[in-house]
């Protein structure tokens, strides 16, 4: 950092990450009259979908609206937004006649300086290397029935093996009766498994997949390396779910493994019941905290968030207010 770095004015909270997490602490935040920067890369992990749903009024709305519509909604109370990544964090010790602080530094060199951090950059879903599948996400290759489920109601169903398959295959089988289950690559189904899936009609296909079959801009099936095809209308994959925290590692906050059946699913970070990190100062909300949360309760998280950095900056000022007025007094 030079003497030429632009510094943002100070503000009471920075939020990396311009979701629906982090717009909703925003709004929180700016409702308790607290100023606040939002910076966003502008890659939101469900920028693919066309709709997001069992989001109670806003059921269909399109992922990217609701980003516009939550700018809109944090600009009205006070928020300023950058457009831009955040690149690393300091803690600061002086400056804002509080404990401390935080630096984050953009990707342009410039430096935001707060009181407090929230960290809402969500995850990226890592998918199994199949041709056909990538150009399909969020389209017909899905992975979460609450949120694409009922868009393919008995519809033609591919799931693809992982660690999760079983407990897959049972969910979109509430959704139709046509599912077929691919083991390709993933561990080999016990016999309790095989049995619980036989008795629901689902079919379990042994041989690996070679490709996602695509035609007029759809799924049409998956063709197996022997050669045969079968016939779908969507897919469903158990990504793993990597958490976006390099922000966060820049701070000495480290990941920690999503673990099912002896399985490594991805990475979060650890909070408490309000994202409080394990540094002072620090929270986190939406995905990259809770992978498995949906649109609404990533919202709800920033709304929690929120509430707890305004209390503990009341705290805060609380302090200050007393030392001030104690000096005041000698």
């Amino acid at each position: 950092m030079t003497s030429d770095t632009v510094h943002h004015p100070p503000v009471d909270a920075i939020i990396v990450g311009g979701g629906v997490a982090g717009l909703s602490a925003a709004v929180a935040l700016g409702r308790s009259r607290r100023s606040v920067v939002v910076v966003d890369a502008g890659d939101p992990r469900n920028a693919p979908a066309a709709h997001s749903h069992n989001y109670l009024t806003r059921d269909g709305e399109s992922p990217l609206e609701l980003v516009r519509l939550g700018r809109e909604e944090a600009r009205h109370y006070g928020a300023h937004i950058i457009e831009g990544t955040a690149r690393s964090a300091t803690r600061t010790e002086s400056g804002f006649e509080v404990t401390s602080g935080f630096e984050v530094t953009l990707g342009d060199g410039s430096v935001v300086r707060g009181r407090r951090l929230l960290v809402t950059t969500g995850l990226t879903d890592v998918l199994p290397d199949i041709p056909g599948l990538a150009e399909r996400w969020g389209r017909d290759v899905l992975h979460c029935p609450y949120c694409h489920g009922w868009e393919v109601r008995d519809r033609r169903i591919g799931i693809i093996g992982s660690a999760m398959v079983g407990h897959q295959a049972q969910m979109w089988r509430q959704l139709t009766e046509q599912v077929t289950v691919f083991a390709h690559t993933a561990p080999v189904l016990h016999a309790a498994e095989l049995e619980r899936l036989t008795a629901r009609g689902i079919d379990v296909v042994d041989e690996a997949l070679a490709r996602i079959d695509v035609e007029n801009d759809a799924i049409v099936g998956a063709t197996l390396v022997n050669g045969r095809q079968v016939v779908l209308d969507a897919v469903v994959v158990g990504p793993n779910f990597t958490s976006r925290a390099d922000i966060l590692v820049s701070l000495g906050i480290g990941t920690t493994e999503m673990v099912m059946n002896d399985h490594v699913l991805g990475t979060y970070i650890e909070a408490d019941p309000v994202g409080a990190t394990s540094v002072p100062g620090v929270w986190v909300a939406g995905n990259v905290a809770a992978p498995m949360d949906t649109v609404v309760a990533a919202a709800a998280a920033g709304v929690k968030a929120g509430a707890a950095i305004n209390g503990d900056l009341i705290e805060e000022d609380v302090r200050i207010a007393v030392e001030r007025s104690t000096s005041a007094t000698y």
